[in-house]
């Protein structure tokens, strides 16, 4: 009996302690995304690996970034049952866990990147690091994509040549109560069949922000852009909370810290909205029309009451949330007069 019990014990000590001189396995990450290749969102998902690779943790990444894991549906379904720990979700996405990420998405909610960044920062990621943290996610950074336009197949320059339009929306309430307000005749397909619905005529025209319209293969079949910049397209980079909070303090301080900064990641994708704008008739085979002053106004004007539509369909801390905006937008206003009033000064 003495053997037989020998062994099992060796056994035992070898799977708890590693007998036999064995190194105890890393860890392995799967890290999932919707990234085209060679783009920006690439380029920061592989610096990323990088860092975590290279630091003095034994971590192995996973990284299932283009989308292997199909619809953003199964990437959310993933982050929830553990099967993935680290993921970027489009506010649309992520909106099935937090509904109110949808009011993001609100036509004409900034005026510009340089608003946008004062109420992201210091307004809205607390108060969504939280609704996250209630759902099981762990906010890591916001991820965005630049603001919306519209694109066709011949231009639309005001919006009143919107009206009967067959316009491709998303399932976000945002992209629906924007389509209606402009009297379009509204389509709703996937964005896998956006390309395929372009060819057949099923849809004539629809949104979405220059990295996702430019080189996957919509401007081709709808080779006109409005830059009617509606909606500030973003994601947000989240992990698996309670994956998070099983490991060390200097695990998560590494995670927390390896995606790129966001003052990076910004200047990245607006770098390259820039680039595709520029060669975009040369190379990329679409044109870009630019709306006057007046334009934008009739494009806001149509698409205001939106809003307080939004808001009472998407519910809950809607409104909070709505007000925190405004606010922050206030905030950015006095910021911004403050500094012409120096700049002003200094000139004379």
């Amino acid at each position: 009996m003495f053997p037989r019990v020998w062994w099992v014990l060796c056994a035992a000590v070898m799977l708890l302690a590693g007998c036999g001189g064995g190194e105890r396995a890393g860890m392995e990450v799967t890290v999932a995304g919707t990234a085209a290749p060679r783009t920006a969102g690439e380029e920061q998902w592989l610096m990323f690996q990088r860092a975590v690779e290279s630091s003095d943790e034994d971590i192995t990444m996973r990284m299932l970034i283009y989308g292997q894991l199909g619809s953003e549906e199964a990437l959310v379904s993933g982050l929830r049952r553990g099967r993935v720990q680290f993921g970027n979700l489009s506010a649309m996405a992520a909106s099935t866990v937090v509904p109110e990420l949808t009011l993001l998405y609100a036509p004409y909610l900034f005026d510009d990147y340089a608003e946008a960044d004062h109420v992201f920062d210091n307004y809205l990621t607390p108060v969504f690091r939280e609704m996250l943290a209630e759902r099981g996610l762990q906010f890591i950074t916001w991820n965005e994509i630049g603001f919306h336009h519209v694109y066709a197949k011949h231009p639309l320059m005001p919006p009143a040549e919107m009206r009967g339009v067959r316009f491709r929306v998303s399932a976000s309430p945002a992209s629906q109560l924007f389509a209606r307000a402009l009297g379009t005749d509204v389509i709703s397909v996937g964005f896998g069949d956006i390309v395929p619905s372009l060819q057949t005529g099923l849809m004539e025209a629809g949104e979405n922000g220059v990295p996702l319209y430019a080189r996957t293969g919509i401007a081709g079949e709808a080779p006109h852009l409005m830059l009617t910049a509606h909606s500030f397209g973003l994601s947000v980079i989240v992990a698996d909370l309670s994956w998070w909070n099983r490991l060390t303090d200097a695990q998560r301080e590494l995670f927390a810290t390896a995606f790129p900064d966001i003052a990076v990641t910004r200047r990245m994708i607006r770098e390259e909205i820039d680039r595709d704008l520029a060669i975009s008739e040369q190379e990329l085979g679409f044109v870009s029309h630019e709306l006057t002053p007046e334009q934008r106004e009739l494009w806001v004007a149509a698409t205001r009451d939106t809003h307080e539509a939004l808001i009472r369909t998407v519910g809950g801390r809607s409104q909070e949330i709505y007000d925190l905006i405004q606010e922050g937008r206030a905030s950015w206003r006095a910021v911004a007069g403050e500094a012409e009033g120096s700049a002003a000064a200094i000139a004379q």
